[in-house]
């Protein structure tokens, strides 16, 4: 019996057939594979842009709206946003700025050599008929003082005892004989009878919620650290032993009434305060004191029990500062501005 061979030339002109299918497919992966990682690393460049630019447009408007990259054709834009893409090449779409509310929205685009601006061009898109594609970020950020938040240790200190003094280490005084002469600091010693500058704390905790736009009562009359705050100070003294920066956010008053634990102050806005040392009632061991510790403090800003002398000791740090945490309102030129992202 004769056997019936199959023909192979037909078999093979199937495959042909299913390979050519194949590679429309196989094209169409190698178009999202590549193309879409090409447009995954455009974007990240040009949201480092955005932010770059948006970011820089509100330090210049909080500290002088005079300024000349305050505007929406800041001058010094385009080359923070080139800076950001690894080709150098960028375009600062849109920067929408916004004085009265503080915000501003800045849109950086993609940019190729003889292409349509704000545009990617592809390579194996193309096959499927998508030659280029729109490429955009977009950066808001918003500026201004801190008015109300939390305050990580709840004492106040007068503004003429922090204005002007950036940089030079000072003594911000709480209790006992008068060392900066003309500036009445408010609490004991000064206008506030009994008064230490300690305000009312969060239940529990170390902390006080500060609005600046409201009157804020005070706390403990006594020259001790405010209740529950050891561990806080234990931790700055640490710190500080390490040689580590302890910064701290401080609210400012201008006005005051009543007397001791009664007090009122008229909270104006929040200083950055460097921290270098403290004296409270206590005795000679921590939290109570660390001026002894610290080997920057001038021994004429020292405070001890012989001239019953409390504070906090360090410098007044101005500052444009990444922050979270507090409700902004208009800037003020005395105290913290705070310039952050918000998308």
């Amino acid at each position: 019996m004769r056997r019936i061979a199959a023909s192979a030339d037909g078999e093979g002109g199937g495959i042909a057939v299913i390979v050519a299918l194949l590679m429309v497919v196989l094209l169409g992966f190698a178009a999202i594979s590549i193309d879409v990682a090409k447009l995954y690393s455009e974007r990240a460049q040009l949201q480092n842009g955005s932010d770059s630019v948006a970011l820089m447009v509100a330090q210049k408007c909080a500290k002088n709206e005079a300024d000349t990259n305050c505007s929406p054709t800041a001058p010094d834009a385009p080359d923070l946003a080139n800076n950001n893409a690894i080709d150098n090449l960028s375009n600062v779409k849109s920067i929408v700025l916004d004085k009265p509310s503080r915000t501003v929205q800045v849109t950086a685009g993609a940019t190729e050599a003889g292409s349509t601006p704000n545009s990617v061009s592809l390579f194996f898109a193309r096959v499927l008929g998508i030659p280029s594609i729109e490429v955009t970020a977009t950066s808001s950020v918003r500026w201004g003082s801190p008015n109300k938040g939390t305050a990580p240790f709840p004492i106040t200190v007068s503004i003429c005892q922090v204005r002007d003094k950036s940089g030079i280490m000072q003594l911000l005084q709480l209790h006992g004989k008068l060392k900066n002469e003309g500036c009445n600091y408010g609490p004991s010693g000064a206008p506030v009878k009994g008064g230490f500058g300690g305000l009312n704390q969060d239940t529990g905790g170390c902390g006080a919620v500060i609005d600046i736009l409201a009157g804020e009562g005070g706390g403990d009359a006594g020259n001790n650290p405010p209740p529950g705050c050891e561990d806080l100070l234990n931790s700055w003294a640490a710190d500080i032993s390490l040689g580590r920066e302890v910064i701290v956010v401080l609210p400012v008053f201008n006005s005051v009434t009543g007397e001791g634990s009664g007090a009122v102050y008229g909270l104006k806005t929040f200083a950055a305060f460097k921290v270098a040392g403290w004296k409270f009632s206590g005795g000679n061991s921590l939290p109570y004191t660390f001026h002894n510790r610290y080997p920057d403090v001038p021994a004429g800003l020292e405070c001890y029990e012989a001239i019953q002398c409390k504070g906090i000791i360090g410098t007044f740090v101005e500052y444009v500062s990444l922050a979270d945490g507090f409700e902004l309102g208009t800037v003020d030129s005395d105290g913290v501005t705070v310039v952050e992202l918000i998308s």
